[in-house]
């Protein structure tokens, strides 16, 4: 019984979710411009259940490059209207388009000369009216089996937020980079790290020039610690990196005579490397295909800036 009203739910909010797609047209993309045009913030406001869905849009817009801010419609009756400024767009979730607090915004929305979104199930409601733009997020039914609760109306308001920031991410070419910023605690803003802020640099990195024996290497590669060393020509570029593994097999080869080598007749030449920008998530994703310990930082011109063990991913807990 329990699994049965579950999958009942979950059938009933995938279809609203299916046929708000089918409806989208040529008011979302006008939202959108009106979004992108905004040269203050977006302000998003709704009452009960469809003020929760709005903070999660905000937060959204916010995470995503669009600056937001949520604002309680009751509170802003009592005092906090002033969050409203000049060149902000108003974002309205009213699933009856009739809810009074946002009703009893308008005024002041006009008299400000702020565009108003709404997303409303009721097009023909005081809101919808009142607004520059109205996308349509009606359910047939509610998820709830007294078709009651809000349910599949939240959830569609809800997808058609997030429908809005990621499109606007995308017209803004909002980048990983960018991301990152805005993102800078938990697993994903560890994941998000810059390859510059987790390398091994300056004196940390092991480096050896294409002509040092191989017991200068060995003390080098033992000295840093790193399993390797960067091998670098004379005009200081990146001619190979020599590993453990590597001096192992030509030692299984030469036995002594390893040690009349230099450091350019066992290295492993155009290793992999990666860009100091580049994110810690990529540089992973990178060891873990090319099934390797390690990357070798380098700029455009192939100069060795660090080095970047899957050791130090590990401590970032990434797996």
């Amino acid at each position: 019984m329990s699994l049965e009203t579950a999958r009942r739910v979950l059938r009933i909010e995938a279809k609203a979710l299916a046929e708000l797609q089918e409806r989208l047209d040529g008011r979302f993309e006008r939202a959108v411009e009106l979004l992108l045009a905004c040269k203050g913030r977006v302000v998003v406001t709704g009452m009960g259940k469809s003020g929760l869905i709005g903070r999660k849009i905000a937060a959204t817009f916010s995470s995503t490059g669009t600056p937001s801010v949520f604002l309680h419609p009751a509170e802003a009756l009592h005092g906090d209207l002033g969050m409203m400024m000049r060149d902000d767009v108003v974002v309205a979730v009213s699933y009856s388009g009739e809810t009074d607090e946002i009703v009893a915004l308008l005024e002041t929305i006009k008299r400000l000369g702020l565009r108003l979104v709404s997303l409303t199930g009721n097009a023909r409601s005081t809101i919808a009216a009142a607004s520059d733009v109205t996308i349509d997020v009606s359910v047939k039914e509610e998820a709830c089996s007294l078709n009651l609760a809000p349910t599949a109306s939240t959830a569609a308001a809800m997808a058609m937020g997030d429908a809005l920031a990621i499109t606007l991410l995308d017209r803004r070419g909002f980048s990983p980079g960018e991301f990152a910023a805005l993102h800078p605690g938990g697993r994903l803003g560890k994941k998000l790290l810059r390859v510059e802020n987790l390398m091994h640099s300056g004196d940390a990195m092991p480096r050896v020039a294409a002509t040092a024996k191989i017991p200068d290497v060995i003390y080098e590669m033992s000295k840093k610690g790193l399993g390797m060393a960067t091998v670098l020509d004379a005009a200081g570029c990146l001619a190979g990196i020599l590993t453990d593994g590597d001096l192992r097999r030509v030692m299984q080869q030469r036995g002594a005579g390893t040690f009349d080598l230099s450091a350019s007749d066992c290295m492993t030449k155009n290793p992999h490397t990666i860009a100091p920008g580049e994110l810690a998530g990529t540089a992973l994703r990178m060891m873990e295909e090319r099934k390797i310990t390690s990357l070798v930082v380098t700029d455009a011109e192939r100069r060795p800036l660090g080095v970047l063990h899957l050791h130090d991913l590990w401590t970032l807990e990434l797996f």
